[in-house]
């Protein structure tokens, strides 16, 4: 069975084409705003315009016609809704069968299958959320999540403040590697949640210290928090294997502190290549192909929770 995976959730109009498990393509074109933030009615125009184009590329690379898909995936939740409009026409217009699939819990199984972990402990941190889920009892269940605002969208916001451009976490990882001195900085972790909406503002007040510094200390002080969740739900679940995937999952030195701490509780650790951390649509396609094979009907819900999807296909 052949799938095309349509991602539309925000900044990102990506295509992928999946034979059950082997990505074909995965082809992609993202949405960049003048002034730093998404603008959803801008991005779902990009969307619009690039469509045609990021679907003849797709196809191209995959060496195969429109007509040789079987069905079509949309991630149809959670995500802006302007963008996910635009998603789900393109989607109707392919005369496809059309398989919703939750964004996040694609972001999970693309990387189950890069990294063949079959019951992982997963930390997801993407612009809009941020959530420590593991598999229990037909779904994955959210043992640790932001209160607020996710990952992302923190490290956007501090980013913007400081010029630093649109999807500044690249840049803060840069700057925060020159860092020497820690700023001291408020950790907010309640219970099995956290919150980074306060770390915000607080570092912003600090915006006159060096800034390589203050990249550095606001860097430290958001990982550490996510990884005692992660930790207590490692402890909790007693899994094996941990993996890190969403966009800001790429960052190295989240990626250190969690395999670090990780290794102490004995538990293999993974983080997906590049090209499926940030939104892609491979990863749709490769629920839906998870989806058409167990058969599973599925209603399109644009509000939909991680923990509100039935994983049948376990």
């Amino acid at each position: 069975m052949i799938c095309l995976g349509i991602e539309s959730t925000a900044h990102t109009f990506g295509i992928g084409l999946v034979e059950n498990r082997k990505v074909l393509a995965n082809s992609r074109d993202s949405y960049k705003s003048q002034t730093g933030g998404i603008i959803p009615m801008d991005a779902a125009n990009h969307h619009r315009n690039v469509r045609e184009n990021v679907l003849e590329e797709a196809l191209k690379a995959a060496n195969l016609a429109l007509g040789d898909v079987d069905a079509v995936a949309l991630s149809t939740g959670p995500g802006l809704p302007p963008c996910l409009l635009a998603g789900l026409e393109f989607a109707k217009s392919l005369g496809k069968p059309i398989i919703p699939v939750n964004h996040c819990v694609a972001h999970i199984e693309i990387g189950k299958i890069e990294s063949d972990f079959r019951d992982p402990l997963v930390v997801y941190v993407s612009g809009g959320n941020t959530q420590v889920i593991a598999f229990e009892s037909g779904k994955y269940r959210v043992f640790g999540e932001t209160l607020d605002i996710g990952l992302g969208n923190a490290l956007d916001k501090f980013g913007r403040e400081l010029d630093l451009g649109m999807l500044a976490g690249m840049r803060i990882e840069e700057l925060a590697q020159k860092g020497k001195k820690y700023l001291e900085l408020p950790y907010t972790v309640k219970g099995m949640d956290l919150t980074y909406s306060g770390l915000v503002t607080a570092a912003l007040r600090k915006r006159k210290e060096n800034i390589n510094d203050l990249c550095y200390s606001f860097q430290e002080t958001a990982f550490a928090m996510l990884t005692e969740v992660s930790e207590r739900a490692l402890a909790h679940t007693q899994k094996k294997e941990m993996l890190l995937v969403g966009g800001c999952a790429s960052n190295k030195r989240l990626q250190a502190m969690l395999k670090d701490m990780g290794s102490k509780h004995g538990a293999r650790f993974h983080v997906p290549q590049r090209d499926y951390n940030g939104d892609n649509g491979a990863m749709i396609a490769v629920v839906g192909c998870l989806i058409k094979r167990a058969s599973q009907k599925i209603d399109i819900r644009p509000r939909w929770r991680t923990d509100e999807v039935e994983v049948t296909w376990m």
